[in-house]
């Protein structure tokens, strides 16, 4: 891992904002003589990313993560910066660099709807001039992976969405990028969905040494995944840690919430605290520990018929609000 996959140096977005007065005249005003403001996306961002990590892109909606991944991906041109994807310019070589990197992204499609996956597939690897042999190895090493293989030829639109993203992934793996940018996968996934994508990007990354760049809201598939962590907000980075360090600082606690078929009074667990106690349900937060989980989860299981469990965690705007917190406080004592 000393070779750089990603350069990103003082990178800039901004784009035009048409303003308008109300009214009729400021109607007639604005096509007579428009006016316009910039917004900045994505402001003064650099960093690095090596060969063979993974690394999670976070931030809450609006903070410029899908911005910084289309330019990254040649989709967007920067506004000024240095933008650099396995040596070459993402915009200049968009064409060459498509062959080396990979896409996913969690809200739009690239199967087509009405055909089966094995049909976009078969397209996908003649466009990425995969040659046939290659293909079927690569194909079936996806497919048995991605549990994919009774889909195959179900149209997608017939697909739940859990099925549809795990076509999606082997798509964008069938040409063995380098580089893959997956921006929000595991969004509206089920727990089982989410554990059978996250297996598969962490095989691709130990044993293709493939380099993944990560936009997620979940904060599990950062625990999960990602080897370091980026925030950024604003358009501005606010953190560059490992995750390791990030998961200590700032992802503290669990909340589990429980269904019961006994009255919910009874459950008593003291590694956590009761939040919230209905009849039948509870809400219980405790330090983020897999042993405490584990532990909660014996409990529960030997003493009560659980009919429904949810795990729940800080949201990164929650996360972003004590990063802010933190730093406010650090500057107020200098």
């Amino acid at each position: 891992m000393n070779s750089e996959s990603i350069l990103v140096r003082n990178l800039r977005k901004t784009f035009k904002l048409k303003l308008r007065d109300p009214g009729v005249i400021g109607a007639m005003r604005s096509l007579i003589k428009p006016l316009h403001r910039e917004v900045p996306a994505v402001d003064g961002v650099s960093f690095t990313v090596k060969q063979g990590e993974i690394v999670a892109f976070v931030g809450p909606n609006g903070a410029g993560k899908s911005t910084t991944i289309k330019i990254l991906t040649g989709i967007l041109h920067p506004s000024s910066g240095e933008v650099s994807v396995l040596g070459l310019n993402p915009q200049s070589a968009r064409g060459t660099l498509a062959y080396k990197i990979g896409t996913v992204f969690g809200q739009k499609a690239q199967l087509w709807l009405h055909l089966p996956p094995q049909d976009s597939f078969d397209l996908f690897a003649r466009i990425y001039a995969v040659e046939q042999v290659q293909y079927r190895a690569r194909l079936a090493y996806l497919v048995d992976a991605l549990k994919v293989g009774e889909l195959l030829n179900i149209p997608v639109r017939k697909l739940s969405l859990g099925e549809r993203m795990r076509c999606e992934i082997v798509a964008s793996l069938l040409h063995s990028p380098r580089v893959i940018f997956l921006d929000e996968p595991t969004i509206g996934l089920d727990v089982i969905a989410k554990q059978q994508i996250r297996e598969v990007i962490r095989r691709l990354n130990r044993e293709e040494d493939v380099t993944i760049f990560l936009t997620s809201h979940d904060a599990g598939d950062i625990e999960a995944l990602a080897h370091r962590t980026i925030v950024i907000n604003h358009g501005t980075l606010v953190l560059d840690e490992s995750t390791e360090n990030f998961k200590k600082r700032y992802v503290q606690t669990k909340t589990v919430e429980l269904v019961l078929d006994q009255p919910a009074k009874d459950f008593c667990f003291p590694e956590g605290e009761v939040l919230e106690r209905g009849d039948f349900h509870l809400k219980i937060e405790f330090k983020n520990s897999a042993q405490t989980l584990e532990r909660l989860f014996r409990y529960a299981l030997e003493h009560f018929t659980v009919r429904d469990i949810n795990i729940y965690e800080p949201s990164m705007e929650e996360i972003i609000a004590t990063i802010y917190r933190e730093r406010r406080n650090r500057a107020g004592h200098l």
